[in-house]
């Protein structure tokens, strides 16, 4: 099937990034959330990526308006009935999804793709609440979405081959480099990243170094871009708690168990750079 026209459920950090790549690549998308006033936050953050992209001159103003011209809002999922292909890009939470696959079961049609940029969810798990598994995938965007080039494609038990094929070109249709996973707890991005950023939060619950020490450690000892403190401000220590989680039910092996000074954070609403305040203010 051919894929012209693409949902995304979310206009947060991930839905809108992944919402602008998919308009920058000519296709037409429908970004839908819960309230107008989340989908306009969106376009603004889409708007002003593209202006810095202007600014810089990796693109024309032209392309600029292009890509603006082919999103539309939406705040009712019913709308998903004009996608071909579909992306869920909502809070980590698995109840909340479970219900998402279920409304978009209902209005999209039968041989319409729906995904999951899920961080760490079984794929199979969220198929089950459809009565089309073969046509569900794992779409997992990194975050920021225009910069970032990876797109993990996990592939549940039902997932169809053409299913499998339609998902790995459409990313490469989006710049992206697709890699494969199968569907584990974590997939191969989450499994090996949460743990590390989880044993930081240890080090630092335990005192063995400052958090700008740890996030120096990690950056000029490993040359990783971002310490592994300020990656969870980025991601946001909810998403980071909620993907540990996950693991530690998935695997029930301690080595996921949540540093109870995560989960402290959290409790307090203490998320990352979305809140002002995780390890760093901002």
């Amino acid at each position: 099937m051919e894929v012209r026209t693409y949902g995304v459920i979310g206009s947060g950090q991930m839905g809108n990034g992944i919402a602008q790549v998919a308009a920058m690549s000519g296709l037409y998308v429908i970004m839908n959330d819960i309230s107008d006033e989340f989908v306009e936050k969106g376009l603004a953050t889409i708007t002003k990526n593209l202006d810095r992209s202007v600014d810089k001159g990796k693109i024309s103003k032209e392309d600029r308006d292009g890509t603006l011209s082919r999103i539309s809002r939406s705040i009712d999922i019913r709308d998903m009935a004009n996608a071909d292909f579909v992306v869920e890009a909502a809070t980590e939470r698995e109840d909340l999804k479970f219900n998402i696959f279920k409304d978009l079961d209902s209005y999209c049609n039968p041989e319409v793709i729906l995904a999951t940029n899920t961080s760490s969810i079984p794929i199979g798990r969220i198929a089950a609440q459809t009565s089309r598994p073969g046509k569900v995938i794992g779409m997992h965007f990194m975050n920021p979405v225009p910069v970032m080039k990876l797109v993990e494609v996990i592939r549940g038990i039902a997932t169809s081959d053409e299913t499998f094929e339609t998902t790995w070109k459409l990313a490469e249709k989006f710049g992206k480099t697709p890699a494969l996973s199968n569907d584990f707890p974590g997939f191969i991005a989450n499994r090996i990243a949460m743990p590390m950023i989880n044993e930081a939060i240890f080090a630092l619950y335990h005192s063995v170094g400052t958090k700008e020490d740890i996030d120096t450690v990690m950056k000029l000892g490993f040359n990783h871009p971002m310490g592994p403190l300020a990656l969870a401000d980025l991601i946001g220590l909810d998403t980071c708690l909620a993907i540990m989680e996950t693991l530690y039910e998935g695997f029930k092996d301690s080595k996921y168990r949540p540093c109870p000074l995560l989960r402290k954070y959290v409790e307090a609403g203490w998320l990352g750079r979305k809140t002002g305040r995780g390890f760093y203010e901002y």
